[in-house]
């Protein structure tokens, strides 16, 4: 193992329900009143293109931003970042082996940037990558073959930490193994990709050691 590559969101922070409530709030100031539970159910990936996925046609590009734009706003009001347990350490003891680091998020890069300096984070990443660096969002593999080939290692040498079916799915088809990290999604929504090779709700479950063999 050469190389760690994170998910961002609902996976090095537990935030997607925060994005969830962002999102219902801004659907509707549009006129689409969702439960969190349909907001949970058709909501991720690339703001623009998730909207032109659920939607097609409703909104041209620049509205689609202006939406995405405005969503991302509140989210960033009402959340503060907290790394889920044990990621801190099992980052620093990563970094103690060698292992490179990588970030792949469908999050715009203020909302990179946002986590990243409240939470003091960059010098852990030789890699990473957002919403704004990739043509094709998550489930498609994009992101992840752009860090695996700045990072200069094979899909075999690296894991990749999610916590959706399309972020894993997306690891998968870039041909990493896959720990999903249980946050947002259940264990029975990815019995359809065989890549994993461990399910956890939080970071203390798992050491840099065993990391290493897996």
């Amino acid at each position: 193992m050469k190389a760690v590559i994170f998910d961002m969101d609902g996976t090095m922070i537990d935030n997607m329900m925060v994005h969830h409530q962002a999102w219902q709030k801004k659907l509707e100031t549009l006129g689409v009143n969702w439960t969190l539970e349909d907001v949970h159910q058709k909501v991720h990936g690339v703001n623009v293109e998730l909207l032109e996925r659920i939607w097609p046609g409703k909104w041209s590009l620049e509205e689609r931003q202006k939406i995405s734009d405005e969503k991302e706003a509140t989210y960033r009001e009402i959340y503060t970042p907290e790394l889920l347990p044990g990621l801190s350490s099992l980052l620093h003891a990563l970094r103690g082996k060698n292992i490179l680091l990588g970030l792949g998020s469908a999050a715009p890069p203020e909302n990179v940037d946002f986590v990243m300096n409240e939470l003091d984070l960059w010098h852990y990443f030789v890699s990473i990558r957002h919403s704004e660096h990739v043509q094709n969002g998550k489930p498609h593999p994009e992101v992840y073959n752009q860090i695996l080939d700045e990072l200069d290692v094979s899909p075999q040498e690296a894991l990749v930490f999610e916590d959706t079916p399309a972020g894993a799915e997306a690891a998968v088809r870039a041909g990493c193994k896959v720990v999903l990290v249980t946050t947002t999604h259940k264990k029975e929504e990815f019995a359809h990709l065989h890549q994993i090779v461990k399910f956890i709700n939080d970071f203390t479950e798992l050491s840099a050691q065993e990391i290493m063999e897996l």
